[in-house]
């Protein structure tokens, strides 16, 4: 790998000497990732299986509408958000202290950090929040980037933005809130489909990417950001991958301008089609980028339906229930296995070290654990927990038993670990870095979105057709 790839995981030092087993346990930061994260899951479970939840500390901010009950939610749950300061700073700064960090300087700049998240997600909490994709994370990398690129902030505060530790975190935490049985769960259509346009439109947007010039690295990010669930997609296959901290930023701009554009152009087309609401809403989840704009257009388009809209047959449900089918279990499942598949394929292959003659040297099996993103294995794990804890209930009863009082308070805790990320990524990160990314990005990615659009409309419309129609029925 060049010494000018200044990569995601650019913190986690390279010693020459390996070390043993038991320091490398307690001395690298993906394993203190998978420590917390890990930790975290376990609690949760235990308090699950007592009949308790983690809810109290996962606290999250409720719907508002005015600024004066926003003020009033922030002031009675403050008890919350202190302690899950405090949990969040003791977790971190033993990590980060085993790992031979600064806990002072941490601290004080975490305070910081939590302090601008705790508005972010209260601003997420707003009622019409979605309707203006003010997703956490997103406007929380947006006001990062606003803060770096307009002030100049003291040295000291750097030390609380550890991007790649606050990441690898939220994403082993996302194992646990996409458990593979879910797959099972969906049912082979929206398996097949989902998995269909996952290696279809992965493949198009990473060639284009290759043949527009872009490092392999970066056209698998934004390969994977199309084709899976695009913001989280974006971020886990830079870490995986070992990308740069830009081409992240930069795909995950590409993600919600298509997502937003979406919102629009897909319930526009289908009532134009006259497509029934199952169908609809696979379309939309099948074309989709982003979980949060996909629900609003599957939402948009059903109610045109229970609106009596002329055209438009199936019930409002069947939009949302296709929608979530396609994107949200479907295709969001895909982020683990491009994960795993995605590291091992970037650490057996695209980091060997090329010899002055041009030959590539091999790399052994030691070489590459040491340099497989362990964080991984980690999302495994979570998940695999999961699995088991879900393998007891049927469908119906893991949404209304394990999701309320397992899975979503674990969901807000990775939604916090997502925030401190994006504005950590926002605060490091300069407009000048991503102008220089051109215009390649933007190309490859668009001839991944117009396979998208065209391949989901005959997957949902022509060869599922029958199955998305009657759904709901």
């Amino acid at each position: 790998m060049s010494d000018t790839h200044t990569t995601l995981a650019a913190q986690a030092e390279t010693r020459d000497v390996k070390p043993g087993l038991w320091r490398e346990l307690v001395s690298k930061e993906d394993w203190w990732a998978i420590w917390i994260a890990l930790a975290i899951v376990i609690v949760a479970y235990g308090l699950f299986a007592s009949g308790s939840s983690i809810k109290w500390l996962a606290v999250a901010p409720a719907k508002w509408t005015t600024v004066g009950e926003a003020v009033t939610d922030l002031g009675k749950k403050l008890p919350q958000y202190v302690s899950l300061f405090v949990v969040w700073a003791v977790l971190f700064g033993i990590g980060l202290a085993a790992i031979g960090h600064r806990i002072s300087h941490f601290v004080a700049s975490f305070l910081v950090l939590f302090v601008v998240s705790v508005l972010i997600f209260e601003l997420g909490a707003w009622v019409n929040a979605s309707k203006y994709n003010l997703e956490p994370p997103l406007v929380a990398l947006a006001l990062g980037l606003l803060i770096s690129n307009v002030f100049r902030l003291p040295d000291w505060i750097s030390a609380g933005f550890r991007v790649e530790f606050y990441i690898k975190v939220g994403i082993i935490l996302l194992g646990a809130t996409l458990p593979f049985t879910l797959l099972v769960w969906a049912g082979p259509v929206a398996v097949a489909q989902a998995s269909i346009v996952s290696l279809v439109t992965f493949g198009v947007i990473f060639w284009a990417g290759r043949a527009l010039g872009l490092d392999k690295r970066f056209a698998a990010v934004l390969g994977v950001g199309g084709a899976v669930c695009g913001v989280s997609a974006s971020i886990a296959i830079a870490g995986a991958v070992r990308a740069k901290r830009e081409e992240a930023s930069v795909s995950i701009t590409l993600v919600i301008l298509w997502a937003i554009v979406m919102i629009f152009v897909l319930p526009f087309v289908a009532r134009a089609f006259g497509l029934p609401t199952g169908i609809a809403g696979a379309w939309i989840g099948t074309s989709e980028f982003a979980d949060a704009a996909g629900i609003a257009a599957a939402q948009a388009y059903g109610d045109l339906a229970k609106h009596g809209t002329a055209g438009i047959a199936g019930s409002p449900e069947a939009s949302l229930q296709a929608f979530t089918l396609m994107k949200v279990v479907g295709r969001d499942i895909w982020i683990g296995i491009w994960a795993f598949v995605l590291a091992i394929v970037a650490t057996t292959r695209w980091e060997r070290d090329t010899s002055p003659t041009g030959l590539k040297s091999r790399v052994g099996a030691g070489e590459i654990w040491t340099r497989f993103p362990k964080f991984v294995i980690g999302f495994v794990v979570a998940s695999a927990l999961v699995i088991w804890v879900a393998s007891h209930y049927t469908l119906a009863e893991y949404r209304t038993v394990v999701t309320p009082a397992l899975v979503a308070p674990i969901t807000a805790l990775r939604t916090w670990a997502f925030i401190f990320c994006f504005f950590s990524i926002g605060l490091t990160t300069r407009f000048g870095t991503l102008a220089k990314t051109g215009i390649r990005p933007f190309l490859a990615f668009t001839i991944g979105v117009a396979v998208n659009i065209v391949l989901g409309y005959l997957l949902s419309v022509h060869v599922f057709g029958s199955y998305w129609a009657g759904l709901g029925q």
